[in-house]
């Protein structure tokens, strides 16, 4: 007797479709999702040169990230009234109602120990510890007025970049490329560069391209050994033998998307043939050893080397062979004061040294290229620090500050942003905006607005709904705009 058979003949109807029912509800989502995916699918050539919505004073966009949060208040936003009332403690109604890192308990006033100077034509207020920036301030446009909803690093840098503080949204690099594309079909649209060895506090979700096809994803390339993991021929592999195989890759992916008709089959043509590409391409751009002695040491730069100063050179090469969108991840700015190098006197001083110099150089080096008017360049963390004593190290001869999210400073330059330009101001004291505030998503829309689009109109549909980087907030901030 064949058991399963007479099993199945002696099934009711409503045995069988109640058994059923997860099969064919799987076989009706897998033909949703087909139809969908069909909908947005990606085109041939993804990374195509396309039209913004209207007229984009920038073109590319080179954001450096100083990982930790530097201390705005002993850099960019001087307070001499903190300074006079250094020591004395936190008035009650600043602590009211919030949460801190660190700290608990009355807190001490923490006035900056740094020597501030004016500087420009717009004469801005910076620290000793940027004296190289001070020779660009014309350059420079200088946000302290910033603002955000989260004090803990991994959530506070991915809502700077995705738009929202948990993982699984496109980052601000993605949305660019996936909305212009980019001039340059042997180079990747969006590069990443890390410096100081450690990856971003968000991870790779920080430059990731989440629901968006992965062709959009930032490309971590290295300023020391291979530029990029993986992209070399195997040993016994020529070039001539890797075009074979891609070519043949290539048909059966195609025979897949034809039958599937799933969106990421085009993105991952799309992705090896660009590595192909990008074998004979990266290396010659990632050379910095080609340029001239003299601008080596502008940067402070030094060919087979990984530094925030090579990374700084590399990405206005980068933007030059028309890269859209350049991302420098650089370590070690978070000033609590537990240790030495976290001192906000000479601690500040050294790490200071390891960017100053080159980002002055950058804006230098775009600027006599003739690069900087259609460039935007961002420097800035996730947020700010406190205008207080960090609670662990309050009895401590060190002096740092605790995370900050009310109030925080942010610079910006080219790419049609006023220079030598201060915008917003805080409170005396530093605690809280007092004119002018700007959010993570209005400084996203500022962004994305010079490079011509409208932030409400760049989507992606997914899940039913349409996702922009923006959310369901932020409005340009016109103030820094020429």
């Amino acid at each position: 007797m064949n058991l399963p058979l007479q099993s199945l003949l002696q099934s009711t109807r409503r045995h069988f479709l109640g058994q059923a029912s997860g099969g064919l509800g799987s076989i009706a989502l897998a033909s949703l999702l087909r139809s969908n995916a069909q909908a947005v699918s990606a085109p041939p050539e993804p990374l195509l040169p396309r039209q913004p919505h209207h007229k984009a004073k920038a073109k590319q966009v080179i954001y450096l990230h100083l990982t930790g949060s530097p201390p705005h208040l002993d850099l960019w936003d001087y307070k001499p009234e903190l300074v006079k009332r250094n020591g004395q403690d936190c008035p009650d109604a600043f602590l009211k109602g919030k949460r801190f890192a660190f700290t608990s308990g009355v807190p001490k006033l923490l006035g900056t120990p740094r020597t501030f100077t004016q500087h420009g034509k717009g004469g801005l207020w910076m620290s000793d510890a940027i004296p190289h920036l001070q020779k660009v301030a014309d350059e420079l446009c200088v946000i302290k007025s910033m603002n955000t909803d989260q004090f803990n690093h991994a959530p506070a840098e991915l809502l700077v970049y995705t738009g929202s503080p948990r993982s699984g949204r496109p980052s601000m690099g993605s949305w660019v490329t996936y909305g212009l594309g980019t001039e340059n079909q042997n180079l990747p649209g969006f590069v990443v560069l890390i410096s100081s060895g450690v990856q971003p506090n968000g991870g790779k979700n920080s430059f990731g391209s989440g629901f968006l096809p992965s062709v959009f994803q930032g490309v971590q390339c290295r300023s020391k050994g291979d530029p990029v993991l993986y992209a070399s021929d195997p040993k016994g592999l020529d070039r001539d033998l890797r075009r074979m195989s891609l070519d043949v890759l290539k048909e059966l992916n195609q025979m897949q998307g034809s039958k599937l008709g799933h969106p990421e089959t085009q993105t991952r043509i799309a992705q090896y043939e660009l590595a192909y590409r990008m074998q004979v391409s990266v290396p010659e751009v990632m050379d910095i050893g080609r340029e001239k002695a003299s601008l080596l040491e502008a940067y402070g730069a030094k060919p087979g080397e990984s530094s925030f100063a090579n990374n700084c050179l590399l990405a206005r090469r980068l933007v030059e062979q028309g890269v859209r969108y350049v991302q420098l991840f650089d370590w070690g700015w978070d000033f609590h004061g537990t240790s030495p190098g976290e001192d906000i006197r000479d601690g500040l001083t050294k790490k200071c040294a390891t960017m100053d110099r080159p980002v002055a150089a950058l804006l230098q080096d775009l600027r006599q290229r003739g690069m900087l008017d259609d460039t935007l360049v961002v420097l800035g963390g996730e947020f700010g620090r406190t205008p207080f004593r960090e609670g662990r190290t309050a009895k401590s001869e060190i002096l740092g500050r605790d995370h900050f999210p009310d109030c925080y400073t942010m610079v910006v330059a080219g790419g049609g942003v006023k220079g030598g330009h201060s915008y917003g101001e805080s409170d005396e004291l530093g605690f809280s905006v007092a004119s002018d505030k700007v959010s993570v998503h209005d400084l996203q829309a500022t962004l994305l607005h010079q490079l011509g689009f409208n932030h409400e109109r760049l989507t992606y549909r997914f899940q039913g709904r349409d996702y922009r980087l923006t959310d369901v907030e932020g409005a340009v901030v016109k103030g820094i705009l020429s």
